[in-house]
């Protein structure tokens, strides 16, 4: 189905109970500390977890509130900043590939292999034909991971409106515990906003592994979205444990 980011909501539905929702997320912790343990213990499996977004949308925020819950033996993170001069003689998913997961590991991308077809394409650092390839070749590195891995991979975009983005980068002035992330140059890039939606639409449009888009303005619905998809993943993975091992 198509994604059209104009006609979602950044919000949750207002019948939607937000303290009855927090609560639900205690029980969704518990499960999912159990099956990241099965996952660990099985070594069948593993799970990618891509959190794409724009500035301020809370990438950081989900991460910690949601991943930290879980066992870090069996979690890693990888914030994925501006390339290095060794990963730009390479081709653009050598730093990628790199740090994908292993068998019985969940791996989070904070950004990732997308913001080659989309920072670069909203600079014109590439043209669009480049960003086409790129696209295809995203498409086929992720069917090998699915296919030679068996790894799962999650697509998360957090999907912030202006008005909260704003907010949020006018609290990293104000609020002293925010100041440390401060980046002058993220008011710029909120400038470029429909370019952004027009990069990630083409994402979107020409992904073969499905996007979730998750409304972000308020952070416990975008927790408990990425929570439950991460739990139904894991649950459908049937796995077991191997028991003991033989001599």
């Amino acid at each position: 189905m198509a994604i059209d980011l104009s006609k979602i909501s950044t919000r949750a539905a207002k019948d939607l109970d937000k303290e009855k929702t927090k609560m639900s997320l205690e029980g969704i912790f518990k499960e999912l500390d159990e099956l990241q343990n099965l996952l660990y213990a099985e070594r069948k499996h593993s799970v990618l977890v891509v959190i794409q977004g724009l500035d301020a949308s809370g990438k950081d925020g989900a991460i910690k509130n949601v991943f930290g819950k879980l066992n870090p033996q069996g979690v890693m993170v990888k914030s994925f900043k501006a390339p290095t001069e060794e990963e730009l003689s390479h081709d653009f998913l050598w730093r990628i590939h790199q740090h994908t997961p292993a068998r019985g590991m969940i791996q989070v991308f904070n950004r990732s292999h997308y913001e080659d077809v989309l920072i670069t394409r909203v600079h014109k650092w590439i043209d669009d034909e480049t960003a086409k390839k790129r696209l295809k070749s995203i498409n086929d590195f992720e069917v090998l991971l699915t296919e030679q891995n068996q790894t799962t991979i999650l697509k998360f975009y957090l999907h912030v409106s202006k008005e909260k983005q704003q907010e949020r980068l006018q609290e990293r002035i104000t609020d002293v515990t925010k100041q440390w992330k401060y980046n002058e140059n993220d008011f710029k890039e909120a400038a470029l906003w429909d370019d952004y939606m027009n990069a990630y639409q083409d994402c979107f449009d020409h992904s073969k592994i499905p996007w979730t888009i998750v409304p972000a303005d308020q952070n416990w619905y975008k927790e408990y979205l990425i929570a439950t998809t991460l739990l139904k993943t894991l649950q459908n993975l049937k796995m077991e444990y191997p028991g003991v091992k033989p001599e």
